[in-house]
């Protein structure tokens, strides 16, 4: 009996669901926009059991997910044009201030990784660490304070133009990854950590930053 070849499954445009390629990368689709990206590049919902919309951000609760593009457009739209609804096949519960919610969410990402990098000796912070990481060579990104100087920076990114620098974290918030009360000044070294950080930072990108495209990390060349 020969087997019949794998068949790509999709659903309706705005379903929020699961696509799977030929080649069995994982992709879902954006309830606003219908566009297909990896999931790790998207925002997951899902329906609790008070059919309250709640934001997973860790990817990991149970139930069907609902995704959307990483920005605050994104999650106001959905709530406004009632999308989540749409594609639950339910009524559910949206709160208004969905979008600080997940930002908040992202924060808390974004610093338990710096934390876990810092933990295993793959992040620095302060102006003479930093320096002497760069320096050293080895860095894959610098992480600068949104409310610190600018004149501080410059003098770091001068070091390594090109360097990636992400700047969406403020100094206490910072401060929490390396237990002080405030950071301005952090470098990742290259390792899977440092990639993880820069994915997180990417999501956050559209609370942020407003960005349209939430999925690059902000690269500030330096001719100097």
């Amino acid at each position: 009996m020969t087997a019949r070849p794998a068949r790509e499954q999709r659903t309706a445009p705005g379903a929020g669901a699961r696509l799977d390629a030929p080649d069995g990368d994982s992709q879902r689709r954006c309830l606003v926009t219908g566009e297909s990206r990896d999931r790790s590049a998207l925002l997951r919902f899902v329906v609790d059991p008070e059919r309250r919309i709640v934001p997973d951000v860790d990817g990991r609760l149970p139930g069907r997910g609902l995704w959307l593009t990483p920005t605050r457009d994104s999650v106001k739209t959905a709530v406004a044009k009632r999308l989540f609804a749409r594609a639950a096949k339910q009524d559910v519960v949206t709160e208004s201030d969905l979008d600080d919610r997940v930002e908040a969410l992202l924060v808390r990402r974004s610093i338990e990784c710096l934390g876990l990098a810092r933990r295993a000796g793959q992040a620095v912070a302060g102006f003479t660490q930093v320096d002497k990481a760069v320096r050293d060579g080895g860095v894959a990104a610098l992480v600068e304070a949104s409310d610190g100087s600018a004149d501080g920076r410059g003098k770091l990114t001068r070091l390594a133009p090109g360097l990636p620098v992400t700047d969406r974290l403020t100094a206490a918030e910072l401060g929490q990854a390396f237990a002080r009360d405030h950071v301005v000044h952090a470098a990742l070294r290259k390792g899977r950590l440092a990639e993880r950080f820069l994915a997180e930072q990417a999501r956050l990108a559209g609370f942020r930053d407003g960005a349209k495209d939430a999925t690059k990390v902000k690269v500030l060349e330096c001719n100097g």
